[in-house]
């Protein structure tokens, strides 16, 4: 296991090598020869890479840091569904100097916007070793059959895919599902896996304590959220347990659980009066997660998210948790998920628990039924309970066409009607076309307190059509001409939203692209005047405006990546000009800069309206091994009375699913997800965690 296939047991495993190109020239042969073998014991399964590559010296590895983008290299995944239900898997990432990025795939969800496939939150113990050679580069990989919840079996038979990527080039190579259409998340079309038998690893046992010393101090503002001001010492611990019950089916439990090591949010600044979604980062919520994802409709509405457990949606601190637990996993053909959590009353948040439940039934073809239900009790509050519930479905009708359908209603005290939402849509996709779209209809009273929901009282419609032609344009892969309409009047009628836009996308074959709305034609009811900005209220009224953009971004393959984004034109009454840049630089493996910045120049015919905003970060990464980061973020926001922030961080993983985390913060590190821009406090702290994984 030390990155070369020179091992004589190599020679044992017959290779993998039908490769087809999924970009830029779908289904032909690949222009560098993959080589793939397998081997198993009775506790590990094991891949031998060989990545051929005719010109060794132009090969790409640049990051050092684990779970983070990779797309800036050349790398190779391996995807595996190990329940093969044919739409949830295991993706393990690598790149030439053998660094790791792992993710979950749930229900063949698309590619990140950086073009990463899963959800990277999710870590697994794995071993990688990589080496750049004379005829390319070579890795070997070993992954615990712990690691994907077996545990004993006789017989496996999982789905499995594995890509090739060639940065200079900017060429997928894929063993299944190559066709542009698919790629590596369309689980249901990856290949098959046979001739594992006969493994007993073990029952999965994994004891996981932490301590945690350090100082917290909060501001005299700090009081307006009912919180202490003040210098606080830290000094606490918890433990996280994660036991095997079977093959397949998991429990986690954590006590007296802190996310101190959990990444910080990225700073934005809200330009509509509806809410901004921030991802879920911290490890106990993100373990699969995916089985407790009920989407309502594309819009990113859920049913269940995390976020609303243990931080507080206006201020974004911290609310402790007591512990919780939860059971994920398959039982007798149906996925599973069962979680339980409280949390200690901490400032304006009374004490609370939160019971979640999710079933789903597998169906052919990637297809599935679920039932979602969700109970949230509080104290010391009104109203003291919360309660939402469920059923979903996704039909896979042929490969290129999906149907997805659900029905939801919450319940509150004092509450009666209007506490329903339902939607359906489809989804079609080829290689030179395609159309999506839905309608839900969403009650006046719907609330879902531990969900997220942009808005209520809508009858929202919505309808997308693509094309993607690939003219012989020397230099351009593709071409993409969007349109897209959305209307969204309340449930008596009267419009709200409406919004109709034209764009052009060009991709160029070195990763270089444009993107460019020739046109969006806008219409905003404002019901109750929304405060934008400091002291600058947009009163009620019906507004219509007219917005155009031009974007650039610049070749994958370089050490020097730059985008550009301007977003000009009328808003409410007024104009709006908005300019970012984003850069990322990669002097050495070792050490990565990013920079994003973006101004927006307001010129609004309201008292105060004419101001402008700054915000953006600065990052730097520098590894001084695959296990030993030290990564800082500044931030910087001119809306706040908080107009900068910094995050520190130090991670040692000295064994593998063990840390020593060294963090210093100064601001805040959650975000607030109240729909308007709210003033937050300039919080310090400072901790020291260690965490250590024992295997009794």
């Amino acid at each position: 296991m030390d990155g070369t296939i020179d091992d004589p047991l190599w020679g044992l495993a017959e290779p993998i090598t039908n490769f087809a190109q999924r970009e830029p020239y779908e289904g032909q042969p690949p222009t560098e020869h993959t080589e793939v073998r397998v081997l198993y014991t009775k506790s590990e399964i094991y891949f031998g890479i060989s990545c051929r590559d005719s010109e060794p010296g132009k090969v790409l590895a640049t990051q050092l840091r684990r779970d983070v983008s990779q797309e800036l290299d050349d790398y190779f995944e391996i995807v595996i569904d190990s329940s093969h239900n044919r739409r949830n898997a295991y993706v393990f990432q690598f790149n030439p100097l053998g660094t790791q990025r792992d993710a979950l795939i749930t229900d063949e969800q698309s590619p990140q916007d950086d073009g990463s496939d899963g959800n990277s939150g999710w870590d697994g113990v794995w071993i990688s070793e990589a080496r750049i050679t004379s005829q390319g580069w070579t890795a070997t990989v070993a992954i615990p059959f712990t690691t994907l919840n077996f545990m004993q079996t006789r017989e496996v038979v999982w789905g499995i895919n594995f890509k090739r990527f060639i940065r200079r080039k900017n060429e997928q190579d894929l063993w299944s599902a190559w066709r542009r259409s698919f790629g590596a998340n369309k689980i249901s079309q990856a290949g098959e896996l046979h001739g594992i038998s006969e493994i007993g690893s073990g029952r999965l046992f994994i004891v996981k304590p932490y301590g945690l010393t350090g100082f917290n101090h909060l501001p005299p503002a700090a009081a307006s959220a009912g919180l202490t001001p003040g210098t606080e010492a830290l000094y606490t611990g918890g433990i996280d347990v994660k036991l095997g019950l079977r093959s397949n089916l998991v429990a986690n439990l954590t006590g007296n659980t802190d996310f101190a090591d959990a990444d910080v949010d990225t700073q934005q600044f809200n330009l509509t009066p509806y809410k901004l979604f921030f991802p879920e980062k911290r490890q106990f919520f993100l373990e699969n997660a995916g089985i407790f994802n009920f989407a309502m409709g594309g819009s990113g509405d859920l049913l269940f998210f995390s976020r609303q457990i243990g931080i507080d949606p206006v201020t974004g601190q911290q609310v402790p948790m007591n512990g919780g637990g939860k059971v994920t996993g398959s039982l007798a053909g149906f996925d599973v998920g069962i979680m339980e959590a409280t949390t200690r009353s901490s400032g304006l948040n009374p004490y609370a628990n939160y019971a979640v439940f999710r079933l789903k039934r597998s169906l052919p073809g990637g297809s599935y039924v679920g039932f979602m239900g969700i109970d949230k009790r509080a104290g010391n509050t009104a109203p003291p309970f919360n309660q939402s519930g469920g059923v979903d479905t996704r039909i896979v009708v042929m490969k290129n066409l999906v149907l997805t359908g659900y029905a939801a209603q919450t319940r509150s005290p004092l509450v009666s009607g209007g506490q329903t939402n339902l939607g359906a849509g489809l989804n079609y996709k080829n290689s030179w076309v395609e159309f999506s779209a839905e309608r839900r209809k969403i009650g006046a009273n719907f609330n879902p307190e531990v969900g997220f929901l942009e808005r209520t009282d809508c009858v929202c419609d919505y309808a997308d059509l693509t094309f993607k032609p690939r003219p012989k344009i020397r230099g351009v892969r593709e071409l993409n001409f969007e349109g897209f309409v959305f209307h969204a009047p309340d449930t008596h009628g009267v419009l709200q939203t409406q919004e109709w836009q034209g764009t052009f996308r060009a991709e160029f074959h070195n990763g270089a692209y444009t993107d460019d709305d020739i046109v969006d034609v806008f219409t905003q009811r404002i019901v109750m005047p929304f405060n934008i900005y400091k002291n600058v209220v947009i009163p009620s009224d019906l507004y219509h405006w007219t917005r155009h953009q031009l974007t650039y971004g610049t070749a994958q393959d370089r050490r020097w990546v730059l985008r550009f984004f301007e977003r000009f034109g009328t808003y409410y009454n007024g104009h709006l000009n908005e300019a970012r840049m984003r850069a990322s630089y990669r002097p050495s493996e070792r050490l990565s800069f990013d920079f994003s910045q973006q101004w927006d120049r307001f010129r609004l015919p309201v008292t105060g309206g004419d101001f402008s905003v700054v915000f953006g970060s600065f990052q730097t990464n520098y590894a001084f091994s695959r296990f030993l980061t030290l990564s800082t973020i500044l931030q910087m926001n001119t809306s706040n009375t908080q107009a900068a922030s910094a995050n520190i961080r130090l991670r040692w993983n000295y064994r593998p699913d063990s840390d020593l985390f060294v963090i210093y913060t100064v601001g805040q590190q959650f975000a607030s997800l109240v729909a308007a821009n709210p003033a937050q406090f300039t919080q310090n702290r400072f901790a020291v965690k260690y965490t250590y994984s024992w295997r009794p």
